[in-house]
């Protein structure tokens, strides 16, 4: 059984393979300290010395007790002879030596300047971010030198109102700030209102249960709903969900349907298909769910290898994101009311609606238009809506001019109409850009001109013209690799993106190790600090707790496809920062999910969300560009998103990751400082979130 983590302790720990060895960094900072303290102090030890590679006879004046033999007769070659010719001597070998200097440096030169390459340069450049990273630490030093006693003062706790908000969604606030109604639920993040403290969990908080168990039952005090909501809420939202006790049970029974099994099995059939198990086949894998309810359809697809994303407004209570999340599904908070979501375009294999509440026909068709941005060439939009009833609400002539209108326009974005059933609509978007110069003159919406259709739409206003028609990426999902395929991408594919077939065959070996150094690590620490709680279940192989994972510098998704390549049942948010390189679009490419973010802003999700966060190469990132932020906002925020007993892994370069273990000190963390290799600059740091149990009134 291993030790339990010390907080804020960095202990030695190194690996090199499968073997781990645990050692005590502070004995060895004390054994160093006091071996140069003999080298300092001995007797033949001087502030500063130079030795030559050999002794000049000369210019050693000093005596020595191998000049003469003992009967007085001179051993030393240069006694003999005059002192004229001793001095001509020394004139010759001092030019002789002169000479040898000047040809050894003119020579050194010429063959350093020759053997100056691409990899020399590398290495050039290597060496001046360490130079950089240098510079941080020290400046970082030096401030933390000039706090004194404050250095180690831990961050205080939140205030209770802190306990479910999300920073940059206030409604109430957006209000006052002159926001029109339609955009109160939008995300604004004001500078100055961020503050550095600890999000405390909720009284009677609980940790999930271990997946997949948790995925159909959740502790009711770890969300912001509470039993009266549940019991007052409509019937059809209780056909969905049931209170027992202390936990919500999910059911499979969806808002519209029976089932979400029936309903999922009619969309496959809509599209052409046997069943939602051909989703795959016909080239759907990712999914945009908009307004997802509490996360069954995602559900449900999950058991078919399909991946669906959910996306809601901010709630202040009974919120679609968090019970999904809570859950162990993919679930963000996202606004489709004026701004442009962050997600590249050509994205998604499918986007659904089921009453989501979102008007498609206001805004002059914007909102359509966005839905048909991210949606990839040949992909499906689904929506379900009692507008579509033509026995019901068409009757009505306001609610059948809704309807027109949304119909027309689809028409516009060369979107096919299948056969409809009951109150469900499928429309399937174009797989040929001739389909745009094929319609009627002057047709809407018009095409995004080149300096429009970008590929870092980081909540950029909707847009009026149709996007993605100038990408590379505009392939039909019946022409893409199907999954798992998908996720291995050859040299044409790879060439879109800009991304060298070098780096990412040997990204992927790399991620594959990691990964399975950092279960070896993990593994003994969860069964040590973690028994079995009574009425768990025995966890089945491979013997981890988490579920949701976010990738904070996701490149180019290795991480998650090592993950799953290694047979672990996780999700993972792949997060490309927008300070760095746009990877985006290829890890969606790869059927893996993700979006962009700017970390000196507040992740658009809920408190508590994740079981891990990674960040390999962010704080180097981070450190290198002037930001209006600082590495504690930085921890600050990643603790708000991490659950209680959560982990965390850094890895970066030595000095950064000192750093960052001073940070977890002042955020209560447990922290483990491990060494990748012996010659390597790189460390890991493996923290662990305590649980903070907040007392009730």
């Amino acid at each position: 059984m291993s030790r339990p983590l010390l907080r804020g302790v960095s202990g030695g720990v190194r690996f090199t393979g499968k073997n781990y060895s645990w050692d005590d960094s502070q004995m060895k900072e004390k054994t160093e300290k006091e071996d140069l303290d003999k080298i300092r102090h001995s007797p033949d030890h001087t502030h500063m010395s130079f030795r030559f590679p050999f002794r000049l006879p000369f210019l050693d004046n000093s005596p020595s007790k191998n000049s003469f033999s003992e009967n007085g007769f001179a051993t030393d070659p240069y006694a003999t002879g005059s002192s004229r010719s001793r001095h001509k001597l020394t004139l010759l070998f001092l030019k002789f030596s002169l000479v040898m200097i000047v040809i050894l440096a003119l020579t050194g030169s010429f063959l350093w300047t020759i053997s100056i390459t691409s990899s020399s340069r590398g290495h050039i450049i290597r060496g001046n971010r360490r130079i950089q990273e240098q510079l941080v630490s020290d400046l970082w030093d030096i401030g933390e030198l000039s706090l004194g006693a404050s250095r180690f003062k831990e961050l205080d706790f939140c205030p209770e109102e802190s306990e479910n908000h999300v920073p940059c969604f206030n409604v109430t606030e957006s209000l006052a700030l002159g926001f029109p109604g339609s955009e109160e639920h939008d995300r604004h993040c004001l500078q100055g209102s961020r503050q550095n403290c600890l999000v405390l969990p909720p009284v009677n908080y609980k940790i999930p249960l271990r997946w997949p168990t948790g995925k159909d039952v959740i502790w009711v005090a770890n969300v912001k709903i509470t039993a009266q909501e549940v019991l007052s809420s409509g019937s059809l939202t209780k056909r969905m969900m049931m209170l027992e006790e202390e936990q919500i049970s999910f059911r499979s029974a969806s808002l519209m349907f029976d089932g979400v099994e029936d309903y999922s099995h009619q969309i496959a059939e809509m599209i052409g298909l046997r069943n939602e198990s051909n989703l795959l086949q016909a080239g759907v894998r990712s999914i945009l769910d908009i307004g997802c309810g509490y996360g069954s359809f995602g559900a449900h697809l999950f058991s078919k290898q399909l991946l669906t994303m959910c996306i809601a407004n901010y709630e202040a209570s009974g919120s679609q994101v968090q019970l999904t999340l809570e859950r162990g599904l993919p679930a963000m908070i996202g606004s489709f009311t004026s701004k442009q979501l962050p997600y590249s375009s050509l994205s998604f294999d499918m986007v659904h609606c089921a009453r989501c509440g979102i008007d498609w026909d206001q805004k002059e068709g914007s909102l359509l238009i966005e839905a048909d941005r991210v949606l990839r060439p040949g992909g499906y939009f689904v929506w379900t809506s009692p507008l579509t009833n033509l026995q019901g609400s068409l009757r009505k002539k306001e609610n059948q001019k809704r309807w027109n209108f949304v119909r027309t326009f689809a028409e516009g974005l060369c979107w096919d109409m299948l056969p409809q059933q009951d109150e469900t609509v499928v429309w399937k978007k174009t797989s040929k850009k001739a389909c745009y110069g094929s319609r009627n003159s002057g047709s809407k919406p018009s095409l995004c001109s080149k300096a429009h259709d970008v590929e870092t739409p980081y909540y950029r206003p909707l847009q009026s013209c149709i996007g993605g028609t100038q990408s590379r990426r505009w392939i039909p999902i019946e022409k893409r690799p199907t999954w798992p395929s998908r996720c291995k991408l050859n040299s044409d594919e790879l060439a879109i993106y800009g991304v060298s077939p070098e780096d990412f065959a040997e990204d992927t070996p790399n991620w594959n190790s990691a990964v399975r150094n950092y279960w070896s690590l993990l593994s003994p620490l969860i069964f040590s600090d973690h028994p079995k709680r009574p009425g768990d279940e025995d966890p089945s192989p491979p013997y981890n707790m988490l579920r949701n994972v976010l990738d904070m510098n996701a490149r180019f998704g290795g991480f998650n496809s090592a993950l799953l390549e290694a047979g672990k049942s996780v999700w993972v948010m792949n997060v490309v920062p927008t300070s760095g390189p746009n990877s985006l679009p290829l890890i969606l490419d790869r059927g893996f999910v993700g979006v962009l973010h700017d970390w000196c802003e507040a992740f658009p999700t809920y408190p508590r969300t994740y079981d891990m966060v990674h960040a390999e190469g962010l704080l180097s990132l981070v450190t290198v560009q002037q930001r209006q932020c600082t590495l504690l906002d930085l921890f600050s925020e990643i603790d708000r998103l991490l659950r209680p007993e959560g982990w965390v892994i850094f890895r970066d370069s030595a000095s950064l990751i000192e750093i960052a273990r001073a940070l977890a000190t002042k955020l209560k963390w447990d922290a483990r400082v491990v060494e990748i290799e012996s010659n390597s600059n790189e460390r890991l740091l493996i923290c662990q979130k305590p649980f903070f149990k907040k007392q009730p009134n």
